[in-house]
């Protein structure tokens, strides 16, 4: 996957992304559970580019140890050939242990809106696996997606 993350677009970030052959479905679109695959690609890529992620199968930081807690989504057109797209997300709320994203799935130029949704991330405690409150460091960095 190859990914250029634009900081500052209209919603908070995009992240371009490639469907790939194995992406389609036997009609020869996207496949519908693949939009969730290309949307947490473009957060986890956008949150790691600032030092959140998991190396060697632990977390860099608390905030990294999350959950998504609910998904929906919502389908325009179908994506129908492999090469580049958009994924513009950006955070609508950050609660004390939520997130929740708005996100589009658009063509490159964001002329063509293939599907739009919503998605809540929780951070979670790893020993009691309950929720906990993201720490300031990642809610510094979260402004710049706040919308």
């Amino acid at each position: 996957m190859t990914t250029v993350t634009e900081t500052g677009a209209a919603y908070g970030a995009v992240e371009r992304t490639a469907v790939h052959f194995d992406d389609l479905d036997a009609m020869g679109i996207l496949h519908n559970s693949r939009y969730a695959v290309l949307v947490e690609r473009a957060v986890s890529q956008w949150w790691t580019e600032r030092g959140v992620s998991f190396t060697g199968g632990r977390p860099t930081t608390p905030d990294a140890f999350n959950a998504v807690r609910e998904y929906a989504i919502i389908f325009h057109r179908p994506v129908a050939s492999v090469g580049d797209i958009a994924v513009h997300f950006w955070l609508d709320r950050l609660g004390s242990s939520s997130a929740s994203y708005g996100f589009r799935v658009t063509s490159l130029d964001g002329e063509v809106v293939y599907a739009e949704g919503r998605r809540v991330n929780i951070r979670l405690d790893p020993a009691t696996m309950r929720p906990v409150p993201w720490t300031d460091h990642a809610r510094t960095l979260a402004t710049a997606l706040i919308r």
